[in-house]
């Protein structure tokens, strides 16, 4: 099989990556956050005529001096895994364990919607077929935190040309699974719009740094990071990039996601990383680093504006 090293202008060094121990185990990186919160509560309140991006740094460079480019790795031993997976719950020191009852060994994909032959796919042929690429990407939360992961997998457009999209084709729409037995989250809260979907644009979907990813930190997905194949998007926010997909969709109407269906007034169905644009309970000019002290400007797209931008213009 193909193994692909891409080495592009987004491509991040590999010293940038974040430890895995750092990122499975960020409860005490939001413990650190919450430590600055006079920060995160006075500017999320400024409106922009009183400059608050200014005054932000400005801020920063009183509080933290020159400590905010220190890197601090978190020793395997102390770190305990941690994830988001919202379909394991929300207690998230634990969604690693919990999400070991997701079984991935007969996973299927469906192909769905406007394509010249609906299909299932077996996943695991289906990611033997693919070449291998390494992609190295910075991973932004709406939750204020950032952290730079090394995956393996393919480019989304790979899978697109395979499907078939018919010429009325303009969205893709992902859908992870449903399983209530395993996933307690799709049981304790039943009234929320289960399965889990998101999706992009087919011009989105098409760009080079759309990726599907099948391994990461040099081994397969285990199942709390998406196992067996997952989307990742760096330049919107982490939860555009669906875990665990199960069915892809061409539609010519833009399609409900499950975050617009639980907060329609906050998550807009572009995700797009946007400094200038708060969250509820978080604003987004700036991000936390697990492993590092202090905090960062966040950039437009999440440093990739000059790859994407002009997917907008």
């Amino acid at each position: 099989m193909a193994w692909i090293k891409s080495h592009n202008d987004w491509q991040l060094p590999e010293n940038d990556i974040t430890p895995e121990t750092i990122y499975e185990n960020r409860r005490e990186f939001l413990k650190t956050l919450a430590s600055v919160g006079w920060s995160v509560a006075a500017f999320s309140i400024l409106p922009p005529a009183l400059g608050w991006t200014r005054a932000f740094a400005a801020a920063l460079d009183n509080k933290l001096g020159e400590k905010g480019n220190s890197l601090v790795v978190t020793p395997e031993a102390v770190g305990s895994r941690f994830n988001n997976f919202y379909e394991f719950g929300v207690e998230k020191d634990r969604l690693w364990k919990l999400a070991e009852n997701l079984q991935s060994d007969e996973w299927t994909i469906e192909i769905a919607g406007l394509v010249k032959k609906p299909r299932v796919l077996d996943a695991h042929a289906l990611i033997d077929k693919m070449p291998k690429e390494e992609r190295i990407y910075r991973l932004r939360c709406v939750e204020a935190w950032s952290v730079v992961l090394p995956w393996t997998g393919f480019p989304l457009r790979k899978l697109i040309q395979l499907a078939e999209p018919l010429s009325t084709a303009r969205y893709v729409k992902f859908t992870t699974f449903l399983d209530p037995n395993i996933a307690r989250g799709q049981k304790t809260r039943f009234w929320e719009p289960w399965p889990y979907t998101d999706g992009l644009s087919l011009k989105e979907a098409m760009h080079d740094l759309s990726f599907l990813a099948t391994g990461i930190y040099g081994h397969s997905l285990p199942p709390h990071h998406g196992a067996p194949i997952r989307l990742v998007v760096p330049w919107k926010y982490g939860f555009k990039s669906i875990k665990s997909i199960v069915r892809i969709e061409f539609t010519k109407e833009e399609p409900e996601t499950f975050w617009q269906n639980m907060a329609p007034l906050e998550y807009d169905f572009s995700a797009n990383v946007d400094p200038t644009k708060p969250y509820a309970r978080w604003h987004q000019a700036f991000e936390r680093i697990p492993g590092k002290e202090g905090i960062v400007i966040t950039q437009p797209y999440n440093g990739y504006a000059d790859q994407v931008a002009q997917l907008y213009s």
